[in-house]
């Protein structure tokens, strides 16, 4: 009988950490772009039928609203929650981190993104609501699929740590008593 547990688990344990990264990584991104579409274009043009993003953006202007820092914070949002997952995919893959460690760490900057669109949500989209006289509440229904999403990765970064560290206990005690 073979050996699984030499050079070629190794290069497959590898390749499949690469591609928890990188999926890991597009993840976070869609999400990313997503709560920046949703708190800048969608969520402000579903508050205001019938008004064009640029029509909004200048009547919000007039009144004294601060569009520009608004969309800054946005993106800047978005664009740290991509950073962070990327620094922390990079870090993971150089240590070597399991394979579940490198999931649950991308599942948990998902989870954090719950707080990071209600956040976003505030910047255009308090200065619509106090602008237009409409409620501050999401107009689309955008936004609850970003919390459902981190509310399901929630739910799953507790699952896949248990199962992934259970597989990965019993892989390494059979590479351990194969040598």
């Amino acid at each position: 009988m073979g050996n699984t547990g030499g050079r070629g688990g190794d290069e497959r344990t590898a390749r499949t950490r690469v591609v928890v990264a990188v999926i890991g990584v597009v993840v976070v991104a869609v999400y990313a772009a997503l709560l920046a579409v949703e708190s800048l274009v969608l969520d402000p043009l579903a508050a205001v039928p019938g008004a064009s993003l640029a029509q909004i953006h200048a009547h919000l202007e007039g009144q004294g609203f601060h569009v520009r820092t608004d969309i800054a914070v946005v993106v800047g949002i978005a664009v740290v929650g991509v950073a962070l997952a990327v620094g922390l995919a990079s870090s993971l893959l150089v240590t070597r981190a399991p394979a579940h460690v490198l999931a649950a760490v991308l599942l948990a900057v998902v989870v954090m993104g719950a707080p990071m669109s209600w956040w976003s949500g505030f910047q255009l989209g308090m200065d619509v609501a106090d602008g237009y006289g409409v409620g501050g509440a999401d107009h689309t229904i955008w936004a609850g699929v970003l919390y459902a999403t981190s509310a399901v990765a929630l739910v799953a970064l507790p699952f896949v740590l248990v199962v992934g560290q259970a597989r990965h206990v019993r892989r390494t005690t059979g590479r351990t008593r194969a040598a």
